[in-house]
């Protein structure tokens, strides 16, 4: 047992879970929950999938109980297990052919997906974020994936350079360049949109 990630209060519930108590269980359960589906719906961009994926991440922290070492910090950890399931679904997706402009059946029609605005703004306030959003959201969704992660884990989940790098299994330095290239590409996707707003 590594006794450097002792000092993670996360990687001590684990363990009082692999002892037996099922209260330390619910309570990372309850800590990272919303956290996964965040970063699965930010990588696959359909709900009830992220929600699937989720339960399925969760499970795999569960069974894997019996056998587990702190080799890195929990959130490092769960990450990771989040990640490899989102590039197995990503990878899963390629092979069939997905609108990124598909539309959300309902009884009434035909529904765009829409982005509920948290404050009252006026019709074209709301339309110019929805279209900024939207764009800002596709720009994402075109980089590769494993930009794609270094993006999120980054920029929404707020993980160091170095936590993206455990997670991602790969070096510090390779980190930093994931993310100056999505920034570039980012950059280079959203720039004209930029200088039609000036």
């Amino acid at each position: 047992m590594n006794a450097d990630y002792l000092s993670d209060p996360d990687v001590r519930l684990m363990l009082k879970f692999k002892e037996g108590d099922k209260a330390a269980f619910e309570e990372l359960l309850d800590k990272y929950h919303k956290r996964v589906i965040n970063f699965i719906y930010r990588m696959v961009q359909d709900r009830d999938e992220a929600d699937d994926l989720a339960q399925e991440v969760f499970v795999r922290v569960y069974n894997s109980t019996k056998h587990y070492e702190p080799r890195a910090k929990f959130s490092t950890w769960i990450y990771r297990i989040t990640k490899n399931l989102c590039l197995n679904e990503l990878r899963r997706r390629k092979r069939k052919f997905i609108s990124l402009d598909e539309t959300i059946s309902t009884e009434e029609g035909e529904l765009k997906r829409e982005v509920a605005s948290p404050n009252a703004t006026t019709p074209f306030q709301d339309a110019f974020k929805y279209e900024l959003q939207k764009m800002v959201r596709e720009a994402i969704e075109s980089l590769p994936a494993n930009q794609r992660i270094a993006v999120v884990l980054r920029r929404y989940e707020q993980l160091s350079y170095e936590d993206i790098a455990k997670t991602m299994e790969c070096s510090v330095s390779a980190v930093k360049s994931l993310l100056n290239r999505a920034k570039e590409s980012l950059k280079d996707k959203l720039m004209p949109l930029m200088r039609d707003e000036i």
